[in-house]
This record gives C-alpha cells, structure tokens and sequence, in this order.
C-alpha cells in the first residue's frame, strides 16, 4: 500500500497535469555523446531522462540548454528545425510511462562564466578571474535574447515538450545578476528599480507566452535568498551576516511580479556562485537546506512551488506538502544514484534504495571537467551508479556461460563486483579478512553528517543478501 498518498498525487502546472509531486530537477547534460549541437539530446541522452520517467518520477526537467548562439556551445536556435525533429524521441519517451518533460533553457552565466569577455548586467568581476571584468550587456542582446527564447520554446513545443523553465533567477547566473541591485548599475530601463531589474526575465516570459500560448506552462529556478556576503563571499548555515544579494523582504516582491509576469511555476533553492554549496549542497551540508526558505515562497504565491536541495526524504515530503507548505519535491543527485527512486518510494521499498551520498564525483565535477579547445564536457554519470547516462550500454544481463566467481574483498569495490556477477546468474563468494563488510568506508562514514554513508553500506549488505553471495568472514 503506497504510504504517501500526497506525495503521489497529480498537481497541475499551469494547464498540464503531472502524475504526481516528485520532480528530477535540472542537472547539466552537454557532452558532444548526449548533446547535439542544436541543444537537442542524442539518443543517449534523451535515454538518460526516460530511465527516470520509467522509474516513476512525475516531471522530468532537463538540463539547461544555451539560447545564445557562438562561443562553440550547443543552442536552441542554431537549427529549430532539427532540434523539434530530434526532440520528438525525449517527449514520447517520457510521455510512455505516463510522466511529462520541461526543457530548461538558459541565457547562460553571465560573470559567472569561465570567460571574462561574456556579458553581465554591468561591468563587474568575473567569478573565477576577479581581477577582470565581464563587460555590460547592450541593449540589442537583451532583446535578442528574448527573441532567442520565444525560439526555442516554441521549439520545444512543437517537439511535444509540456513546458519549459528559465534559467535562471537562481544560483547567480546572468538573469539572477540582472535582478539584483549588488550586480545590476545599469541606468537604462532594465536597471536602478525593481521593476526594471526584473524586465529581463519578465519579457522572456511574454514572449514565450505569445510564441506559444497562454496554456504553455513556463517555470523559472529561483533563488530565494542568495545567502551571499560579497562578490565571492557565501554565508554559512546559520550564520549571522548582511545580505549582499536578494534577501527575503525583495524576495517576496520578487515572486509575486514572478508570478504576475506569467510564470506558472517557481522551481526553488538558494545560493549563489559566490555561495555555490546552497544550490549544490555537499555530505556536509544540512538535509533539506532550503526547505524554510522555500516554505516562505509557498506563502506569498499561488502557483506552484518546488523545493530542492538534499530533500530526498519521502516521509518529510509527504508532511509538508499534505500541510501546504510546498507542492512538489525537487531531486537532482538521488535520481541519479538511483532512477527508480520514485517507484520504490511509492512501493515501500526504500531500502533498496542505492543513496546519493552528495559526494559531487560523478555529477558536478565530470560536467565541469571542460575541454578547452572543443568546449564539451565529460558525460553526465555517477559515482555510485555506472549506468547513468549509459542506460544504452551498461545493462546487467544473464551470463551466456554460468561460472563460479571468487570475489577478494569486502569494500565497497569488492561488494559491487560480487553484486553485479550475482546479478549476472553466477554463484559468487566474497571473501572479507575482516569479521565485516564495507572495507575503509566504515571509518569513512563515521562523522556525524555522513549518514548516507552508512545508508549506502547499509544498502550493500542487503543487496549482497537478497542477490545470494556467499560471504565468508575472516578469511
């Protein structure tokens, strides 16, 4: 009997109806594998969200995809008619098991880029080189940005997209910076007052709608405090310290002319590049960092609210959004580590859970991991799961030949191997010198923050049970 019965019910995003309250929330997907040149996604890509959709979860929204033309990097608009032919097998793929797809499109980084020639709202330091300074953005871009989006949303739409989401007034990219009094000098009418710091974003939404219609859902990422002290300053969890960034008497402005301006959607966390562990919470950051924040949001809109970072915890989800104080639970990583999460949630399995331990190797820092020449990344994966973003390529099949396997080693290495040949039909013995299984991650997983950690030898030890190994101790 499913236990989460809020969790699993249908919420509306503007006109279209997902299945239930569990979103896969954006992660960068850009390698030449799994990204074509018009920002749409090979079929290794594309197989990367429909394993997710096949696990339950309830919207998929992808990872950002460039609207800006040049500098080498895929975009929307460098050929419509091929991204909404090629997108066609992501929308149908995902609509097969009953869950519907976002495309995140984004306007890209403004001073946070690793190029200090891109533009920003206003000369400013570049986060990564602050001894340069990103130039101001003309007014001519702005409005060919806003033409650029209105593009390819209506690319996306004609592909059978459901929706799509902005890029962001988040995390400090270039329509964050625009927003914010800290960054944005401009005197003209996209600078100085509010109002016309959130012009940019604002349009983009109007131009979308009028591309597309009224009913074409459009959800932003919003950081709703930037929990930054300076340029390149962030503030810690708990923390006393003024707000550089957006704090939360201009954040509720903000999300209500959001709202106003005809988002259907608010996809939440916090943080900046200059505070980056809030939108990209590591194993020493709190679980659900950014549920009090998001639960403030919830208060001041009426459309929908997401809430992510660290919350993979179905019980709490369940709570809060059965009391209203969040509709949709928002996950990056744990989808990751596991694509089935949804359904095991819904199935009461959740020791079978494999835990995303926020370690950062196989997500976060492959997409980093840039070729400066060619501009691509490496593929998308997970320490924890070899398979993700290789849903093509590493499927555990039966053994055409049936063998007596001998594993050496109880560690984490050790019980994959014995796991996986298990899985393949063979009769396999783990031998550990020790009187337990898990190697040097038990000394590993012994702070007090590291409890998935011990979830994930947890997990182990019931996957080498339930799969049959034989292990002997002390030998």
């Amino acid at each position: 009997m499913n236990k989460y019965q809020h969790l699993f019910s249908p919420i509306k995003i503007g006109t279209v109806e997902v299945p239930n309250r569990i979103a896969l929330l954006p992660m960068g997907v850009f390698s030449p594998r799994m990204m074509n040149n018009d920002g749409s996604y090979t079929k290794d890509g594309a197989d990367y969200y429909i394993e997710r959709a096949k696990g339950g979860t309830g919207l998929i929204i992808t990872g950002l995809v460039p609207v800006p033309k040049g500098a080498g990097l895929p975009s929307i608009v460098n050929d419509v008619k091929s991204y909404t032919e090629n997108m066609k097998y992501l929308a149908d793929g995902v609509h097969k098991y009953g869950s519907k797809v976002f495309v995140m499109l984004t306007a890209m980084s403004g001073r946070a880029s690793i190029h200090a020639t891109d533009p920003a709202p206003s000369s400013m330091p570049n986060v990564w080189d602050p001894s340069k300074n990103n130039p101001e953005m003309s007014i001519e871009d702005i409005h060919q940005y806003i033409e650029w989006f209105a593009m390819g949303a209506k690319a996306a739409k004609d592909a059978g997209i459901d929706g799509v989401e902005i890029h962001a007034v988040h995390e400090g990219y270039l329509l964050d910076q625009f927003t914010i009094a800290a960054w944005n000098k401009r005197n003209d009418e996209y600078g100085g007052s509010l109002e016309n710091r959130l012009r940019f974003p604002c349009e983009i939404v109007k131009a979308i709608k009028k591309a597309c219609g009224q009913d074409f859902p459009v959800s932003v990422r919003y950081s709703v405090v930037s929990k930054t002290k300076d340029f390149n300053r962030g503030a810690l969890p708990g923390e006393e310290y003024q707000e550089f960034g957006r704090d939360y008497q201009e954040s509720e402005k903000v999300a209500k002319m959001l709202e106003e301006a005809g988002y259907d959607m608010l996809d939440c966390d916090n943080g900046s590049y200059d505070a980056w562990y809030w939108p990209h919470p590591p194993v020493y950051m709190p679980k659900a960092c950014n549920l009090e924040d998001v639960e403030k949001v919830k208060q001041w809109v009426n459309i929908p609210v997401i809430c992510g970072g660290r919350f993979d915890d179905p019980e709490l989800a369940e709570k809060e959004i059965a009391a209203g104080k969040i509709d949709m639970m928002g996950m990056g990583r744990p989808l990751l580590a596991d694509p089935d999460l949804a359904n095991k949630f819904k199935e009461g399995k959740e020791d079978d859970i494999r835990p995303c331990i926020s370690c950062h190797f196989g997500c976060l820092a492959r997409i980093f991991q840039v070729d400066m020449k060619t501009m691509s990344s490496k593929d998308i994966s997970c320490a924890l799961n070899p398979r993700c973003g290789m849903e093509n390529h590493y499927n555990i099949t039966k053994a055409d030949v049936l063998k007596k396997v001998a594993v050496v080693g109880g560690g984490i290495a050790g019980m994959e191997a014995a796991r996986v040949a298990a899985l393949r039909g063979h009769e396999v013995d783990l031998y550990e010198k020790t009187d337990r299984l898990g190697g040097v991650f038990n000394e590993a997983s012994a702070f007090d923050f590291k409890d998935d950690d011990r979830r994930l030898l947890a997990w182990y030890k019931k996957q080498i049970k339930d799969t049959g190994v034989n292990v002997k101790f002390n030998k």
